[in-house]
């Protein structure tokens, strides 16, 4: 029971699998017809009407009869190459044109002549040299050359390599009906493969940078190592024997194993598969080809590339194959989709190359893998740049969307802030009203209540006239202490000096007033008006206290600024001449009060209260603090 239970989940992906995986295949077989179909139908059409294909073929000391397209045997010497001599007629009412003679393929380097003449050498063409570039070649016939009737015409076959030589047919005629041909498989072999690897450098180019920029995703960086590589190999041109120059040789050969295993290595990076340790044998086959081009003479790192390098690039392309399939399987989306078709035209096209270097496929020698794999990457490159682009689009729509969000947040909170300072002014102006109605019921109100009590108990006008009188001093506190001054406690000081100053005239006391530091006190921008009336109210204790009880003759105030570890605080002390007083403990008398009173008014506004008091007098000392509270709840 428990194994078919095991079983059971299976089941249902395993058909997921299929139903994914078989319409893919179907799907694979068809574009694998319609490239072949494509093949036979892009194929040129040559001039029928002006071919040569019978030649006789003089070959390792032997003569005979060939037709045209032929293959010779492989050979790694240039001495004695292949020699094809055929004929032509030429009339010369024909005269009035131009004759060419047009190769469309051979391989690897063709000479023909003219009755004798050369008026043909592909060698001095580099890129002509190739195999698998299907370079044609024309070349226009002096008229001086032409004889009425009929011409020979040699071709002249240099091979080397492991694969055989061939030569297509050869086409002798006016320029005006062959051009069209050559211009058409121009385009086609030469044209076409020179834009497509410009636009491979370029995205080569493009996804270096973006490797640079984006480190931690290494696919740009080994699709651009790709494309560097391909472009090598389209753009350098190739040692054209008997040239000396293996190393370079070395390098083309191992080009194409080499990119066709980073090809391989950015599909497994690109879909998010891990690179396996055991992937690195994939780039075993383009090392040794280089090295033992780098060693061993020219035509070791031939034979190698056949063996190796070729079987190699059909290795990858199947790889690419079952990746991008697998890909498709687990994620479908277009990405793989559109990848995995294009393996598939390629790994068609590889398949047509090599019936045809077998000889499977006769009279075919037109190579197309190197075409369709440039086309391929170029897909590859412009898909890859065209999701980086689209991944920035949404990274600036998203940044978009996050500059409105942020604006509105900001909008939302500085509603709130209006909201919050709104309500902090409320708050902050019900408290300075409770405090007012406090400070006038603590303060006033206890003297109008004085006031009504003396005149309903008959008592002389004097002390109803000094209860009145301090009623009306509390009420100008409380009315002083409301002005805006600007956190500048000096102002609130110089005009508790005027009413201190017409307190004490009457008693002839002398006011004796200090400044010790130019700034007098520090601005205090938090200082409020409840800070205010406690200060001016301890000083007024103060000198209540002198008058009433100490019988001074002089009173001396002194204001400075004081430098302390965290800051500049402020210092105000007020002395006496008078007999001084003993210092009450906790006791109920009114002095003990009033120094409670004092100290309290001090706490609530964060100050430090000292009094000292002897024979000489007494001395009090405030020291205000560096910043004032914001609230009185040290109050005890």
């Amino acid at each position: 029971m428990s194994e078919i239970a095991a079983k059971a989940p299976t089941r249902p992906r395993r058909r997921l699998i299929v139903s994914r995986l078989v319409p893919y295949l179907l799907l694979q077989a068809l574009i694998v017809i319609a490239t072949i179909l494509g093949l036979r139908l892009l194929q040129p059409s040559d001039p029928d009407d002006f071919a040569l294909s019978g030649f006789s073929l003089r070959e390792d000391g032997a003569t005979r009869a060939v037709t045209l397209p032929h293959f010779t045997s492989s050979r790694y010497s240039l001495a004695d190459p292949p020699l094809y001599t055929g004929a032509f007629t030429y009339r010369r009412s024909d005269a009035a044109s131009g004759w060419s003679v047009f190769l469309p393929r051979f391989s690897n380097a063709a000479e023909v002549a003219v009755n004798g003449v050369v008026v043909l050498d592909s060698r001095r063409d580099f890129n002509a040299n190739r195999p698998d570039r299907n370079t044609p070649e024309i070349a226009l016939i002096p008229a001086s050359l032409l004889r009425d009737g009929s011409n020979e015409i040699t071709v002249r076959l240099f091979v080397w390599g492991p694969l055989k030589g061939f030569l297509d047919t050869v086409y002798v005629g006016p320029d005006a009906a062959l051009r069209p041909s050559y211009e058409t498989r121009t385009l086609l072999f030469v044209t076409l493969p020179v834009v497509f690897s410009a636009w491979q450098s370029i995205l080569a180019v493009i996804l270096a940078i973006m490797w640079l920029m984006r480190r931690r995703e290494p696919v740009y960086g080994v699709l651009a190592a790709a494309m560097v590589l391909g472009v090598v190999q389209a753009f350098v041109p190739p040692p054209v024997p008997p040239a000396a120059t293996s190393r370079l040789a070395a390098v083309l050969l191992a080009s194409a194993p080499t990119e066709s295993a980073l090809i391989v290595m950015f599909a497994v990076l690109f879909f998010g598969w891990r690179w396996p340790r055991y992937g690195a044998l994939l780039f075993a086959p383009g090392l040794i080809v280089f090295v033992v081009g780098l060693i061993a003479g020219p035509p070791l790192p031939r034979i190698l590339f056949l063996v190796l390098g070729i079987p190699t690039v059909g290795i990858c392309l199947f790889l690419m194959a079952g990746v991008t399939a697998a890909a498709l399987v687990r994620r479908q989306d277009a990405a793989s989709f559109t990848i995995g078709c294009a393996v598939t035209i390629v790994l068609t096209c590889w398949v047509h190359d090599m019936l045809s270097v077998f000889e499977i496929v006769t009279n075919e020698r037109t190579f197309v893998s190197r075409l369709s794999y440039s086309a391929m990457l170029v897909a590859i490159g412009a898909g890859l740049t065209w999701r980086f682009a689209r991944a920035l689009n949404q990274v600036d729509g998203f940044a978009s969307q996050l500059v409105t969000r942020v604006r509105e947040a900001e909008e939302r909170l500085k509603a709130s802030f209006a909201r919050e300072e709104e309500r902090a002014r409320a708050a902050a102006l019900a408290n300075e009203r409770t405090r007012l109605m406090r400070d006038l019921h603590d303060g006033l109100g206890g003297q109008l209540v004085s006031i009504v009590a003396l005149s309903e108990r008959g008592h002389e006008g004097a002390t109803i006239t000094d209860a009145a009188r301090a009623a009306l001093k509390d009420l100008r506190l409380v009315i002083d202490s409301m002005d805006d001054i600007g956190g500048d406690l000096m102002l609130a000081l110089g005009s508790w000096r005027e009413r201190a100053a017409m307190q004490l005239r009457p008693h002839d006391i002398a006011l004796d007033w200090r400044v010790a530091t130019p700034q007098g006190l520090p601005l205090h921008p938090e200082l409020r008006p409840w800070h205010v009336i406690q200060i001016v109210r301890i000083l007024d204790e103060v000198v209540t206290n002198a008058v009433k009880h100490a019988r001074a003759h002089n009173i001396a105030v002194a204001i400075e600024t004081l430098d302390g570890g965290e800051g500049p605080y402020g210092v105000i002390s007020i002395a006496d001449d008078g007999k001084g007083f003993a210092l009450a403990g906790e006791g109920t008398s009114q002095t003990a009060r009033g120094l409670r009173n004092m100290r309290s008014r001090a706490a609530r506004c964060g100050a430090a209260f000292e009094l000292n008091s002897g024979s000489s007098g007494t001395r009090v000392r405030l020291q205000l603090p560096q910043v004032f509270p914001d609230s009185d709840a040290a109050a005890g």
